[in-house]
């Protein structure tokens, strides 16, 4: 069996809403590249975080 990665090695991105750090997820192995948010929260106020700006 193959080691597993510890989750300090695992890529990371920051939040285009909130602003915090969020990690992989293995359901996001085939589109890690077009993952912008942390939680289904933040991309339902994507939209007013646009207009606030």
């Amino acid at each position: 069996m193959a080691r597993q990665r510890s989750k300090s090695d695992l890529p990371t991105k920051i939040c285009a809403v909130c602003g915090l750090s969020f990690t992989w997820r293995k359901k996001w192995a085939n589109c890690w590249d077009d993952v912008k948010y942390c939680s289904e929260r933040c991309r339902r106020r994507r939209s007013q975080a646009q207009t606030d700006e």
